[in-house]
């Protein structure tokens, strides 16, 4: 990926967007930040910003926060993923 998709995203929430879209089961939300390559905060302020646009759901497992897509984040990250195919 290069310039071309930097162009119409703000890269991090859409990789995020992407990685949560890939896997079946939910995720932590320090493996995205791994995933994305940025800081545990920096994804947990990212995260914070979909969940207020309902593109992500977070549900309280003990003490960890697991993150899953809503059907509206499910819709916008295969979309995301669509146009990341057209201009790569």
């Amino acid at each position: 990926m290069g310039d071309n998709f930097d162009l119409f995203f703000r890269r991090k929430p859409a990789l995020m967007l992407i990685a949560l879209k890939k896997v079946s089961r939910a995720k932590y939300g320090s493996q995205l930040a791994k995933e994305v390559d940025c800081t545990y905060s920096h994804a947990v302020k990212i995260l914070q910003n979909l969940e207020e646009l309902g593109l992500v759901s977070f549900e309280k497992k003990g003490r960890v926060k697991i993150i899953k897509l809503t059907k509206k984040g499910t819709d916008v990250a295969e979309h995301i993923a669509a146009i990341r195919k057209l201009v790569a």
